[in-house]
């Protein structure tokens, strides 16, 4: 094909072909994890991990104040700049790690609230909650570090880290469940990303010098210069996680904890095929959306997606489907046969999904954050309505089809809204 021969010319290839190592250890790293939910917790369990991980990656969001994209952005600017970069990252350090503690303490304190909440009342797994609270400070700390060496362009390492964290977080992981079961589950959650602080710390090392934190270098005008990062970045990964777990609990509430695992092992499955799609776009053609200088070269972006990537990627997806029966008990275990029926609304949405995502990533490549909040929330509201409808008629198979409703209407939505730069 032609536009894989062109890939491969770019420099850019060895950077994609390089995170491809990362994302694939991630990906079989989540299957094995998977597969030992399955086995020693089963569908009413990862339910439960579920519920547990939408909760912490909005706690992780609101803990670094959505600044990610804005930390790569400006450490990049001011790599040769001492000066200003020490005043950044003084700031940048005194504000999350402020909120992180604050967040801590609410954590530990609200313990029982929280339980009833994510978990419901027919589970006491308050020390999660308070075990959470003394994990946060060093989970927060290693996001930091691994964001302030993106900025660096310090691509080796980051993969390295990824790398080397996902496999420590995997045998703590294991370790975890196979001792504590459902328990031991939940705070491999916690846990895992926590220890990945200390193996970013061994790569940090040639860096350190830039994170000597003053009060003094402390700066109001660099919190404002990273508002709007921050304003795009929580919107879809604070609310988007609580959606999903208000469907999650509406699930249980409804039909019982094994529904809810069923829909929480799809949106696994979904999740591992979806994080290859996520990187390319991220890595490839971000890059290029933001360089484009007028809608003809956008254009030109976007349709080498559509006729490159996306239709290897729906490739995949039909040879999933085909496969499904025969590979669930493979990736789980024979108990959730019942996600079989789950799949061909999951997929479709994907379909959607995948589609929607080039044109979404405009958004962030062109800095539109108007636009962006009015349609994210235009999304989340369709899938949480789409969703209680669905499900209080078909049951778990609601969930799926309120998915590929909700993608289906924000792709026609941003169709609309980018027509002059489609077609």
């Amino acid at each position: 094909m032609k536009f894989v021969t062109e890939i491969r010319q770019k420099e850019l290839f060895k950077v994609t072909s390089l995170n491809s190592i990362s994302v694939l250890i991630k990906i079989l790293v989540g299957f094995v994890s998977s597969k030992v939910i399955a086995i020693f917790v089963g569908p009413s369990g990862m339910a439960l991990v579920g519920n547990l991980r939408n909760f912490v990656t909005s706690l992780e969001s609101v803990a670094t104040l959505g600044f990610q994209n804005g930390i790569i952005k400006y450490v990049a600017e001011y790599e040769k700049e001492p000066q200003k970069i020490k005043a950044f990252l003084s700031t940048v350090v005194i504000s999350i790690f402020g909120i992180t503690l604050l967040l801590s303490g609410c954590l530990f304190w609200a313990s029982d609230y929280l339980n009833d909440k994510i978990f419901g009342v027919n589970f006491r797994y308050q020390s999660v909650f308070r075990a959470l609270a003394l994990c946060l400070p060093w989970y927060i700390a290693s996001l930091f570090l691994v964001t302030v060496l993106n900025g660096f362009g310090e691509f080796k390492k980051v993969i390295k880290i990824n790398i080397y964290g996902n496999i420590v977080g995997l045998i703590l992981s294991v370790a975890l469940i196979c001792y504590w079961q459902e328990f031991g589950a939940l705070l491999s959650v916690i846990i895992a990303p926590a220890v990945l602080f200390f193996v970013t710390l061994f790569f940090v090392n040639s860096k350190i010098a830039f994170f000597k934190v003053s009060l003094k270098q402390f700066d109001f005008g660099i919190i404002k210069n990273l508002a709007e990062y921050s304003l795009m970045t929580l919107v879809a990964a604070v609310l988007g996680p609580m959606v999903y777990l208000l469907i999650r609990n509406n699930i249980i509430h409804d039909l019982g904890y094994e529904d809810a695992g069923y829909w929480e092992a799809m949106s696994r499955i979904s999740s591992y095929y979806l994080l290859f799609l996520s990187t390319i776009l991220t890595v490839y053609f971000l890059p290029k959306l933001a360089k484009s200088a007028d809608n003809q070269e956008t254009k030109k972006v976007i349709w080498s997606y559509f006729n490159g990537i996306f239709p290897v990627f729906l490739l995949g997806l039909l040879v999933l489907y085909f496969l499904k029966d025969w590979l669930i008990p493979i990736i789980l275990t024979k108990s959730f046969l019942p996600v079989s029926g789950l799949f061909f609304g999951q997929l479709l949405g994907d379909v959607f999904k995948a589609l929607s995502l080039i044109l979404g990533y405009q958004f962030f490549a062109k800095k539109m954050t108007k636009a962006f909040l009015i349609t994210e929330l235009f999304s989340l509201t369709v899938l949480w309505v789409s969703s209680t409808y669905f499900i209080s008629v078909y049951g778990v198979e609601g969930a799926v089809i309120a998915h590929a409703v909700t993608y289906f209407v924000y792709f026609l939505t941003l169709l609309v809204y980018f027509r002059k730069i489609v077609f």
